[in-house]
């Protein structure tokens, strides 16, 4: 993964980023530069996600998140 990309500097918090859909999203902002934040209900799904981002050379923290409460 590029610190050069469009993203680069910024930073991501992607919710549902334990799931197909958001991990995808996750991982592509990663690859355009960006530190992410992987924000689930789901410790297991979320600690997975930043796994894959930080073992394609990505910066990712897993925080477990249930966005329906506030």
């Amino acid at each position: 993964m590029s610190g050069n990309g469009r993203l680069a500097g910024r930073v991501a918090l992607v919710t549902g980023a334990g799931g197909e859909i958001g991990g995808a999203i996750a991982q592509r902002f990663a690859a355009e530069g960006a530190k992410v934040v992987i924000a689930d209900i789901n410790e297991a799904n979320a600690n997975a996600t930043a796994e894959a981002v930080r073992k394609a050379g990505g910066a990712a923290v897993a925080q477990v998140t249930d966005v329906s409460r506030g």
